[in-house]
């Protein structure tokens, strides 16, 4: 999987998380739409995380989409719900995670949301991510 992610420069490439947020900007000024966005921290090191990303990515909808900023940190996009609704779908996926693959104890995961609504003008990821991030574990 790392060699993946290394071919793959997309994935990380910052040009595509403004891309991200500006199609959620874009789905609530024209259409209506909220969308999430939903930051996920792990701690650091933590081998299981990846796993997790892993496994949100293979369930996403189409609409959906994922930003890894670092090992243990990623960024997903939920296209056309309010924050209810993605704390629900985030819940079921780590729920069905968790079935998937038995483990000693739950993993450990900070999440935050950032609701893009069609108040939101000109989105930008230094508004995001802080938000997002606000409670996320600090690598040392």
């Amino acid at each position: 999987m790392m060699g993946e992610m290394a071919v793959d420069g997309r994935i990380h490439d910052p040009l595509r998380l403004r891309e991200l947020l500006g199609r959620a900007e874009s789905l609530a000024s024209q259409h209506a739409l909220s969308s999430v966005v939903v930051g996920m921290a792990g701690p650091e090191g933590d081998l299981i995380f990846p796993e997790i990303v892993d496994y949100v990515e293979s369930a996403l909808r189409v609409d959906d989409a994922i930003f890894r900023l670092t090992r243990e940190r990623a960024v997903l996009v939920l296209a056309d719900v309010d924050r209810r609704r993605a704390e629900e779908i985030v819940g079921r996926l780590l729920s069905g995670f968790s079935e998937q693959y038995a483990q000693a104890a739950e993993p450990r995961i900070h999440l935050g949301y950032f609701e893009v609504t069609p108040q939101h003008k000109h989105l930008t990821v230094k508004e995001v991510l802080p938000t997002v991030f606000a409670e996320a574990p600090i690598a040392n």
